[in-house]
C-alpha cells in the first residue's frame, strides 16, 4: 500500500490511466472489427467508410503509446488490402 502522499497520488493516476487506456484498447478491437465484418459482408463502400473512421482511431493509439507504430501500420495494411481485394 502507497504510504507517501506521492506514491498515493501515483496509484490513483494509474487507476485512472489504466481505465482510460482499456477503453481506448476496447474502441480499438471494435473498430477493426467492425471493418472486418464490412469486409467479409462483400460491401466495398461500408467497408471503405468503416476503413476510414478506423484509421485515425488506429493512429490515436499510437499517438498515446498503447500500440507500436509498426503494429497499426500492419492493421492498416491489412485491412486495406482485403478492401483492395474486393474488387
Amino acid at each position: 500500500m502507497a504510504n507517501s502522499a506521492q506514491a498515493k497520488k501515483r496509484a490513483r493516476q494509474a487507476v485512472k490511466r489504466r481505465t482510460r487506456n482499456v477503453a481506448k484498447r476496447t474502441e480499438f478491437r471494435t473498430v477493426l472489427k467492425s471493418t472486418v465484418n464490412a469486409i467479409e459482408s462483400g460491401d466495398k463502400e461500408a467497408a471503405n467508410s468503416a476503413y476510414k473512421s478506423a484509421v485515425p482511431i488506429i493512429d490515436a493509439l499510437v499517438s498515446k503509446g498503447l500500440i507500436h507504430k509498426n503494429k497499426a501500420a500492419r492493421h492498416k495494411s491489412r485491412l486495406n488490402v482485403k478492401i483492395k481485394a474486393l474488387g
